[in-house]
């Protein structure tokens, strides 16, 4: 819960203000994304370690 805490605290001189929850649901494991599904995700990485940092956009939603 530290963690969280000082994460919760982070400010910056230029206003950044950061909110921070845990997480306590229990999630099933071993899930398995194929190739064929991941490039279907609009993944954009960042300039800095985007295997770090990156964005996933929203899809819009094919109509039938």
């Amino acid at each position: 819960m530290a963690v969280v805490e000082l994460i919760g605290a982070t400010t910056s001189k230029t206003g950044l203000k950061v909110e921070c929850a845990l997480d306590e649901n229990t999630y099933e494991k071993g899930i398995r994304i194929s190739k064929a599904q991941m490039q279907h995700l609009d993944i954009e990485g960042e300039a800095f370690h985007p295997d770090w940092n990156y964005t996933v956009k929203p899809r819009l939603c094919e109509q039938p």
